[in-house]
């Protein structure tokens, strides 16, 4: 009965918090608290659900062939220059997606991004930046840099225009469930801060 109500608490506070998220503990972060399965994170999901992250990231079940385009040894903050630099010429927006290959929803909106009239969207709206965060413990100077102090959860999508202002303040944190966001919500937000100024 306890460990009933233990998972059944889990999953309430789960919905509050869906997405990838990391658990951290007072040893620093810890992997097996990085799976997110219905709103569950952590060693809980891996007892009620089943699976686990093998040493690449990929998950034992599904979202194997889902892009990976973060990578950790980037050194983000210079590409994040290079892309304000090109968005000056381009007068396009910049696009930053922070966010990490273990992570399904930073994996998922990858996907999207290859889709379409989305795939479109960002190639000809975008200044495209992909900002390795591992496990929210890599690169949050990125962030801090266009005033977002915290990440709660991946990925996370900053829109900057090329003078350097966050366009999107209000929805940064709002793609940490986008493996399951509908197409057409994700194309429709991306073309709204798309487009060359």
């Amino acid at each position: 009965m306890r460990l009933f109500l233990m998972l059944f608490l889990m999953l309430a506070a789960g919905a509050l918090l869906s997405g990838c998220v990391v658990a951290k503990t007072a040893t620093g972060v810890t992997k097996t608290a990085v799976k997110t399965t219905a709103g569950v994170t952590g060693a809980a999901a891996g007892a009620a659900f089943g699976g686990d992250d093998d040493d690449d990231g990929r998950e034992a079940r599904g979202h194997d062939d889902d892009p990976r385009p973060f990578e950790p040894g980037r050194n983000a903050m210079m590409d994040v220059d290079i892309a304000l630099q090109a968005a000056k010429i381009s007068r396009r927006n910049v696009l930053l997606v922070l966010g990490a290959n273990w992570c399904h929803d930073s994996r998922g909106l990858a996907a999207q991004f290859q889709e379409g009239e989305l795939q479109e969207v960002i190639a000809e709206g975008y200044e495209l930046v992909w900002v390795d965060t591992g496990y929210r413990d890599r690169n949050l100077d990125v962030a801090a840099r266009f005033g977002v102090m915290e990440l709660y959860g991946t990925p996370t999508v900053l829109i900057v225009s090329p003078e350097g202002a966050l366009l999107n303040r209000e929805s940064v944190h709002d793609w940490r469930t986008a493996a399951s966001t509908p197409y057409d919500q994700t194309l429709s937000y991306f073309r709204r801060y798309a487009g060359k100024r």
